[in-house]
C-alpha cells in the first residue's frame, strides 16, 4: 500500500522571491511565513536576547514562544512565524530593544523579569 508523503518541499527554484535581510538581498521560498522562509534559506539567528545577549531562533512556529521576533518593514517585535512572506520585504534581526522601549525604566523591568524567572517562588 502506497501513501502520499505528508511533507513537501517548501519551494523549487521557480517559486523563490527576493527580500532584503539585514540590508542584503536574499532569495527565499515564497508562499510561507517569514520565519519558515528564513529558516529554509539557512538563517539561524533571528534576534538577540535583551537579557543574556544570546542568539535566538524560532522554536514553536505558531506564535506562542516569541523567539522569532524580527523587525519587518520597519516595525519591530513582529513574530516572523505569523507574518506571511511577500517579495520586497525589508527584514532585519532584532538585536536590541526598540528605542521606545530602551528607557532606563524598561531596561530595569527586563532585568527584574529575568531575575524573577530564576528566583524561587513562594519562599
Amino acid at each position: 500500500m502506497s501513501a502520499e508523503p505528508l511533507f513537501q518541499p517548501l519551494a523549487d527554484a521557480e517559486s523563490l522571491v527576493e527580500v532584503m535581510f539585514n540590508r542584503k538581498p536574499l532569495r527565499v521560498p515564497a508562499a510561507s511565513s517569514v520565519a519558515a522562509a528564513l529558516l529554509a534559506a539557512g538563517v539561524r539567528r533571528f534576534r538577540k536576547s535583551p537579557v543574556s545577549g544570546e542568539g535566538r531562533a524560532p522554536y514553536c512556529m505558531m506564535g506562542v514562544c516569541f523567539e522569532c521576533l524580527l523587525e519587518i518593514d520597519g516595525v519591530p517585535n513582529r513574530q516572523g512565524c505569523l507574518v506571511p512572506l511577500h517579495a520586497g520585504m525589508d527584514i532585519r534581526t532584532q538585536d536590541s530593544l526598540p528605542d521606545s522601549l530602551a528607557s532606563a525604566d524598561d531596561q530595569d523591568l527586563v532585568l527584574a523579569q529575568a531575575t524573577v524567572g530564576g528566583a524561587h517562588h513562594g519562599s
